[in-house]
């Protein structure tokens, strides 16, 4: 794509035969709307996977469509067509302003101006224009290298995955705004056997980048290396106990417990329900003094990050909690204008079939001051996990389950003997209490993360320095003695 375009408004306008004037009269034809909008997609996604030593996937798709949204008070009429052309823009124009026009109206709030747009990821050369030739070539290098790593490595399972987004989004206030958004995403997952033990290890990353960014050096080798880590040490571990422990977590990819367990509960759509454990606490005390969490979609070439959401805001960086303050929610248009505060450039969507709600983008607590050798020096007795390959969180009351895919037992204030099997058991807004020490080693994954809400997924990126936290829930597999 990046070869026929200038301008996502140029595209857009120029390919499917649109002028302004037309679109303006679509939604100038939108009656008791307070709000509307226009979202023109076009998607290309190239995608080749490896298997046992074979390419045995290739896909590239193209997804092509409009969204239009009406908003009357707090009704959302929402209507899409993957065609685009005039006539099509009116009926689902025609079909979304049906939906919204019912019941008496409520006026909104005045929205402020946008803040200063930015750009986070121009590149001369989207992922999307590297050849099928050189994406195989590279997955055969990480099927050689996982294999080598380790004899009891008996199966490479690797993709790549490239994709530009072009958007457009038409607000009934005449402002027109367009995005080209690159992503890339390489992951590699290892199996390991021995002794009628199976084990697997999982690592990968990405972004707003290059595909050059998998080749600097030798990234994606080291991928496969540390997925097939993971696999031999899991082989080892003993089942983990269970029990009221202290939990330490690493850095990085252990933020999606952050995510997950606090970070939707300050999506603003859950508060203005009045269905989330952080409803009405703005101000007040959440968490420890330690602790000051973020949403940051600005920052350059993150798989997160974004120059402008899905509404035409331009992203920020905002304070959720301050010291342990509640500071503020995560807003979209809609509910920043409901509950009188101002959009936070959170209005995130899938796709053009989907409207847009508050979403983070990278989420992620600020480093601390203490030595992370000495937080874990100074537990007795406890876990140390360093990544989760999933988990679930129930919203309203804030209560999560997390499984560990990579911990260790800390015994005297000494990382010790891998365990497997082992689940974090608490309460979101509980768990930010708990937490006794923060390190200074404060890191964001390496781009992995997709978050999924009422059905809909889109990229987001986390982030943790080493924590401590006292009094928490383990679950495990070990027998009682």
């Amino acid at each position: 794509m990046a070869g026929e375009l200038t301008h996502p408004r140029q595209f857009f306008l120029e390919r499917f035969g649109l002028t302004e004037a037309a679109l303006e009269r679509v939604l100038g034809g939108v009656t008791r709307a307070d709000d509307a909008d226009l979202f023109f997609e076009f998607q290309g996604v190239d995608s080749v996977s490896l298997e046992e030593g074979l390419v045995k996937r290739a896909v590239k798709s193209v997804r092509q469509g409009v969204g239009v949204r009406v908003l009357a008070g707090d009704r959302t009429g929402y209507a899409h067509t993957d065609e685009i052309s005039l006539e099509r823009l009116e009926v689902s124009a025609r079909a979304a302003g049906y939906i919204a026009d019912r019941g008496p109206a409520t006026a909104p709030v005045h929205i402020p101006a946008p803040g200063r747009s930015h750009d986070l990821y121009a590149l001369s050369t989207p992922p999307t224009d590297i050849t099928l030739t050189d994406k195989v070539a590279l997955l055969n290098r990480i099927d050689v290298e996982g294999r080598r790593y380790d004899s009891r490595i008996t199966n490479v399972l690797a993709s790549i995955t490239c994709e530009e987004r072009l958007v457009l989004i038409m607000r009934a206030d005449g402002r027109i705004v367009g995005d080209v958004r690159p992503l890339l995403h390489a992951g590699v997952t290892c199996i390991a056997e021995a002794g009628g033990v199976r084990q697997q290890g999982y690592y990968g990353g990405g972004g707003r980048v290059p595909f050059s960014f998998l080749l600097d050096g030798d990234l994606a080798l080291s991928y496969v290396r540390e997925a097939a880590r993971q696999a031999i040490l899991n082989l080892d571990a003993t089942p983990a106990p269970a029990g009221t422990m202290t939990v330490v977590l690493g850095p990085g990819w252990p933020g999606i417990l952050l995510h997950e367990a606090i970070g939707h509960g300050l999506e603003g759509d859950f508060n203005r329900k009045r269905v989330s454990a952080f409803t009405d606490r703005i101000g007040t005390q959440v968490a420890s003094p330690l602790c000051t969490v973020v949403d940051d979609g600005t920052i350059p070439s993150r798989r997160g990050s974004i120059n402008v959401d899905d509404e035409g805001t331009p992203t920020a960086r905002t304070v959720l909690i301050e010291r342990g303050i509640l500071r503020g929610y995560l807003q979209d248009r809609l509910n920043a204008s409901l509950m009188g505060m101002p959009p936070t450039g959170n209005g995130r969507r899938e796709s053009f079939a989907h409207a847009p709600m508050p979403r983070m983008t990278n989420t992620f607590m600020l480093a601390g001051d203490a030595d992370p050798a000495e937080i874990i020096r100074s537990v007795d007795r406890g876990l140390y996990a360093v990544s989760f390959s999933g988990g679930q969180v129930d919203i309203t009351s804030g209560k999560f389950v997390f499984s560990a895919s990579e911990a260790y037992l800390i015994e005297g204030g000494h990382v010790t003997r891998p365990v497997k099997g082992a689940t974090l058991i608490g309460n979101g807004p509980d768990v930010l209490t708990r937490i006794s020490s923060v390190g200074h080693d404060l890191a964001l994954d390496a781009g992995i993360g997709t978050c999924g809400k009422e059905g809909q997924s889109v990229p987001v990126g986390v982030g943790l320095p080493t924590i401590r936290i006292d009094g928490l829930t383990v679950g495990g597999t070990a027998v009682a003695s």
